[in-house]
């Protein structure tokens, strides 16, 4: 069974796209991470019975920080780290310890509308006022640097009829939902493979 731990800071929509999505004989959700206690992702894992665990850079009450986290993910085995909507960086040692075995869902086709501060409705605003035409998702890995890492996957939209960086966020989620559960699918599959420093997603 492929181990999943995802990482999260909101609603959880890419999170319960990758439950919904994924066929449970395949992949087991064995961790949920947040830095928030009060949001809809941590909900949803603990109506899913998934477990959950806070993170800060700091040691809080109830939080553990990265090295914690890292020995817990560690002690569980886990295959696969998903950053899923996860708005802190993750530190440069998390990295390495984990190499290529974090990837990230950005709402944009990098490497186009990506590095620090660009995420969320930031990243849209500045899609929209660019007046593009085009925009989607990118799954990638992680690596020390925002938004750099080797792109595993992308799916570009037609955005030119619409009038908001609000309606692009509402179609690119979409697109977001379909591509993060594909590739995490992919992953537990061995199917996504690294050559000559490229991606390559076997059929």
């Amino acid at each position: 069974m492929f181990k999943l731990a995802l990482f999260v800071s909101g609603r959880g929509s890419n999170l319960k796209a990758v439950y919904d999505k994924v066929p449970k004989e395949k992949v087991n959700i064995c961790a949920v991470i947040c830095d928030k206690k009060d949001c809809g992702a941590v909900q949803f894992a603990v109506e899913k019975s998934i477990p959950a665990f806070f993170v800060s850079s700091k040691k809080e009450n109830g939080f553990f920080d990265f090295d914690e986290i890292a020995q817990r993910l560690k002690f569980l085995s886990i295959d696969l780290i998903v950053l899923a909507g996860f708005l802190k960086k993750i530190p440069d040692f998390f990295v390495l310890e984990f190499e290529n075995k974090i990837i990230n869902i950005h709402p944009a086709l990098l490497p186009s509308f990506g590095g620090k501060g660009m995420y969320g409705m930031n990243v849209h605003q500045a899609v929209f006022d660019s007046s593009a035409k085009v925009s989607g998702a990118t799954v990638h890995f992680v690596d020390k640097i925002y938004d750099n890492g080797m792109i595993i996957l992308q799916k570009a939209v037609d955005i030119s009829d619409l009038k908001s960086a609000q309606e692009i966020a509402d179609r690119i989620l979409k697109i977001e939902h379909e591509l993060l559960p594909f590739v995490v699918e992919k992953f537990a599959d061995g199917k996504v493979l690294i050559e000559n420093n490229s991606v390559i997603i076997a059929d």
